[in-house]
């Protein structure tokens, strides 16, 4: 999380903002279906951008953010905040502290999607062209496209039916304050029709479950357990 975002939303009263921007200290902003704006930042209170509408940067402190279906963001930031974009969207960046990240059906994503204490889910056919990534938290991917990769700490990947992940898939090993984490071995599943190009690289203990009709890069630090059916016994 870049710290320009709190300079930036910590200021919002003191910064000259272009007519079509909209700025807010403690209230939650509501962008109508269909709307066309500039920047919208808030620094406690929730934002909503409604189905179909055009923004540019979405940010706020304390505080959700919900993109609606087929509405169009340059970039998404949240310290304390669950993101949602809606089925369709598109942005050019995910990025939030404590809060869980869930993308829709056909959602796309030039950038990287990020968050460190939340989970992230993808749905069917979303697209992602950069990295997915967290510290603590699930990643599920449901027949999605992941372009940069998967990286976790704490967190367990389902790599699900018919999704495509280029970039490999990396669990670091535990440093400093993520010792506070979970230290169970993390899950990682790569399930039926699945893709993962590039190395499965685990810098820590996990348990790797690997579908018999799925594809892999090489794999290093952890032995691949093959199953057959939907999921793992």
């Amino acid at each position: 999380m870049t710290r320009l975002l709190y300079a930036l939303l910590l200021t919002l009263p003191l910064l000259a903002a272009a007519d079509d921007d909209i700025s807010k200290v403690n209230r939650a902003i509501r962008v109508e279906a269909g709307q066309v704006v500039g920047d919208v930042g808030t620094v406690n209170g929730s934002i909503t951008i409604g189905d179909g509408a055009t923004a540019k940067s979405v940010e706020t402190v304390n505080g959700s953010i919900t993109i609606g279906n087929r509405a169009a963001t340059s970039k998404i930031e949240s310290v304390n905040g669950g993101i949602r974009l809606g089925d369709q969207a598109t942005t050019g960046s995910v990025d939030t502290v404590n809060g869980s990240v869930r993308l829709g059906a056909g959602a796309q994503v030039s950038g990287d999607v990020s968050a460190v204490n939340g989970s992230i889910s993808l749905a069917k056919g979303t697209d992602v062209r950069g990295e997915v990534e967290n510290v603590n938290g699930r990643i599920e991917l449901d027949a999605a496209h992941v372009g940069g990769g998967l990286e976790t700490t704490n967190g367990s990947i389902t790599v699900g039916r018919g999704s495509r992940v280029e970039g490999g898939i990396l669990v670091e090993k535990l440093r400093g304050t993520n010792w506070f984490g979970n230290r169970k071995p993390p899950v990682i599943v790569i399930g039926p029709d699945a893709v993962v190009q590039g190395e499965l690289k685990f810098e820590r203990e996990v348990e790797l479950y690997v579908s018999d009709r799925a594809q892999i890069g090489p794999v290093t630090g952890a032995t691949a357990i093959r199953f057959s059916g939907e999921q793992p016994d």
